[in-house]
């Protein structure tokens, strides 16, 4: 879970532009990372690519804090 957290982080650190140290767990990604809609769908993007899976567009509106994404990609990758 941690190596998936760490994932994440580096995703919205490089690629988004997001301070670091703001990033927790418990972070919500639009109203404390201040992550816009258009950086949310980047976002959906690169985990797609990262961890080479589809996320279903019924499946984004799950997404309101870091551990959100984290617990999913955790579903969705495993096994793989």
């Amino acid at each position: 879970m941690n190596e998936l957290f760490d994932k994440v982080k580096a995703i919205l650190v490089e690629n988004l532009h997001v301070d670091e140290s703001e990033i927790v767990p418990g972070a919500e990604l639009i109203n404390d990372l201040g992550i816009s809609s258009l950086e949310l769908a980047d976002l959906i993007c690169l985990c797609e690519e990262e961890f080479d899976i589809t996320i279903e567009d019924d499946d984004i509106h799950k997404f309101i804090t870091v551990e959100d994404v984290v617990n999913y990609l955790a579903e969705t990758t495993e096994g793989k």
